[in-house]
């Protein structure tokens, strides 16, 4: 396929894309997780002692719910603002403000009372104040690997300034990154908005791998555009400039595709046989590793093409 030729529906498509994400985001927003407002996010299970079960629910007896475990926390507990999510095997994550020790242990207590084949997993709690710390810098981290590799590129392109300067290689990666990282963003606000799903820790740590990743494949673009740049000595026009970007394209998008389908098809493997606790995690990096190949041939190289300066003749694509 002639990228180039159809670098308008591309772009449009792309486009029409982030402003979804974006409008999702100012509209919705992400549903933070505990670690960046500050909380409790507790996981408890039931034993498979059969022996525990068949004392508790009997024969053909009806396990604890979701729901039973919500009532016992703002009935008997007394607390407010609690959301139960069913687990694996019998597990539930239990969300709520945030629990001192004593709290902790006494709400144990009585949980181990009411439900004796009831075991705690894990017990996490961080205060308000340490969850806007790492909120601010999850926020700057990405920033600044956004500028820093954007920099990097322009200084990496920095021989190459006929008839591309630069400084447009290095935008442009800006772009394609932060298109590859709203993507992923607006579909977290989607499902917060729909399906209560929290962006934690785990969310940017995904984010990054994603940056991480998709300027890899950028720069093996650029680099091959370069390269027959550097080899062509007449001054070139809007369609010698075409020709030469599409035809860069097309040297390095089987690489690029097959390199990301590696990756693609582990990542799918680990969402469908892997750990729930990391279905978000990898469904994140799967979204932005699939955008970002995308991005690296279909986006970055028309608009690379588009901001070049060379003039479009009539005859042009």
């Amino acid at each position: 396929m002639n990228i180039i030729r159809y670098r308008h529906f591309f772009l449009f498509f792309s486009g029409a894309l982030v402003a979804l994400s974006v409008l999702a985001l100012i509209f919705w927003r992400l549903t933070l997780g505990i670690d960046f407002l500050g909380g409790t996010l507790w996981e408890v299970g039931l034993r498979t002692d059969p022996e525990a079960e068949q004392a508790r629910y009997g024969a053909g007896g009806e396990r604890l719910t979701a729901v039973e475990l919500k009532d016992f926390f703002e009935k008997n507990l007394g607390l407010k603002d609690v959301s139960v999510s069913p687990s694996e095997n019998q597990r539930f994550l239990i969300r709520l403000p945030h629990l001192g020790e004593v709290e902790h242990q006494s709400h144990l207590g009585q949980l181990k009372f009411k439900y004796p084949d009831l075991e705690e997993v894990r017990f996490d709690a961080i205060g308000p104040a340490i969850g806007k710390e790492l909120r601010q810098k999850a926020v700057w981290a990405i920033i600044l690997v956004l500028f820093g590799i954007s920099f990097y590129v322009t200084l990496a392109f920095r021989k190459v300034s006929r008839p591309i300067k630069s400084w447009k290689y290095g935008m442009i990666t800006l772009a394609t990154l932060f298109h590859d990282v709203m993507i992923p963003v607006g579909l977290f606000s989607v499902l917060g908005r729909f399906g209560g799903v929290s962006a934690d820790i785990n969310f940017v740590v995904a984010v990054l791998v994603v940056m991480g990743f998709s300027v890899h494949d950028t720069i093996v673009v650029f680099d091959r555009i370069r390269e027959n740049l550097l080899s062509v000595r007449q001054n070139l026009n809007f369609a010698g400039l075409s020709e030469i970007i599409g035809g860069s394209v097309s040297q390095t998008a089987t690489r690029s595709v097959n390199t990301s389908l590696t990756l693609i098809l582990v990542l799918l493997a680990l969402l469908f046989f892997g750990p729930s606790s990391l279905w978000y995690f990898i469904l994140t990096i799967l979204v932005g590793v699939t955008f970002g190949t995308y991005s690296s041939i279909c986006v970055a190289s028309p608009l690379l093409l588009l901001i070049s300066g060379t003039k479009k003749s009539s005859h042009a694509l």
